[in-house]
């Protein structure tokens, strides 16, 4: 219960509420998911008293204990991240795009977790365009679809190489039939997986008319908030420090090779712009996606709709600046993240 209202976001902790939840996660008998769940709690309750130092500790003791349960591994991160890039050139990509299912116009909202994707997914939803769904699957499993042909002999990404061009063409239908039962029939639909930054050489081809929106924030911003926030699946690389910073300079890595080969395609959003000029960030979504102005798009905080992600209260709020810096309050604790994260930080 109490992590559930730590993660609104909004919610506030009473000092008798946060003393409850510290008596409560020293006890001998509580097991590590029980503890995790305090920790993460405590960490939020600390960090709304202003005692950053005592809120990292909570969050660290929370996160060392959930990466105890996670199987994940940098190196094949960085890996597989190798391999794509090296399959997925600009002139393979030239060579192959000619072809693609061109009926649908998806609009993709990439990038890091808690990078300002869901801000952005409310802006566009708000259209009378744009219908948004939430985080599909479809794209991972498209990929696991092409394993099991082992065209070629070959896995993901390398089987891609072996593809005729209907390949491409059977791939955006798949796409299409798979996410009919999350949408209504807009013009414009969303498919906001922030996951999908690796993919998109191959959602380019199968899907020649979508649309790629990148959100970005402060790196230092969006790695603590990643470390402050108990995921209910998946992102096992957000429980240490250290595979944080990693996966992010492999995100960037990633972003830059899009941006190299496939040229326009894709429109960097940075989070810290968005709550400076709402306004005329909206107007460069639009205009991206060639969408008419719609002023209900400023009042995003209005839409009525069903948002399932950690940001979910808070973009029913107006635009606030709260956010912005906030990593600064945990000075020193930071500074193993600073230092990797320094490349991308000039």
């Amino acid at each position: 219960m109490y992590w559930s209202l730590s993660n609104l976001k909004t919610f506030r902790f009473s000092p008798g509420e946060i003393e409850a939840m510290e008596a409560e996660l020293e006890k001998p008998d509580l097991g590590d998911d029980a503890a995790l769940h305090f920790c993460f709690a405590l960490g939020k309750a600390r960090e709304d008293a202003g005692d950053y130092g005592r809120a990292f500790e909570y969050y660290q003791r929370g996160n060392t204990l959930r990466r105890a349960q996670e199987n994940y591994d940098p190196v094949q991160t960085e890996v597989i991240g190798e391999r794509i890039r090296a399959v997925f050139t600009r002139e393979f990509l030239d060579q192959a795009g000619a072809s693609g299912h061109d009926d649908l116009r998806p609009i993709f909202i990439v990038g890091m977790p808690r990078s300002g994707s869901t801000l952005i997914e409310q802006i566009l939803a708000s259209h009378a365009q744009v219908e948004a769904t939430h985080e599909l699957p479809e794209g991972g499993r498209l990929i696991r679809f092409i394993d099991r042909q082992r065209i070629g002999r070959a896995y993901y990404p390398e089987a891609v190489t072996h593809f005729a061009p209907g390949d491409f063409t059977m791939l955006g239908k798949r796409y299409d039939e798979e996410t009919r039962r999350y949408r209504s029939g807009a013009p414009y639909f969303i498919d906001k997986m922030p996951n999908n930054f690796a993919n998109l050489g191959l959602l380019s081809l199968i899907l020649p008319n979508a649309h790629f929106i990148n959100t970005m924030r402060d790196p230092m911003d969006t790695c603590l908030s990643c470390y402050k926030q108990l995921f209910a699946r998946g992102q096992s690389f957000t429980y240490d420090l250290d595979d944080l910073g990693s996966y992010y300079l492999e995100y960037r890595r990633m972003m830059e090779h899009w941006h190299a080969v496939m040229p326009g395609r894709i429109l960097d959003v940075q989070y810290e712009n968005v709550v400076d000029d709402l306004e005329s960030q909206v107007r460069r979504l639009l205009d991206y996606c060639a969408l008419p102005w719609d002023e209900a798009c400023l009042s995003f905080h209005n839409t009525k709709r069903a948002v399932r992600t950690a940001s979910s209260e808070q973009v029913r709020q107006p635009i606030y600046r709260d956010a912005v810096g906030h990593w600064k309050r945990y000075g020193n604790s930071l500074k193993l993240l600073e230092e990797i994260l320094a490349p991308v930080r000039a």
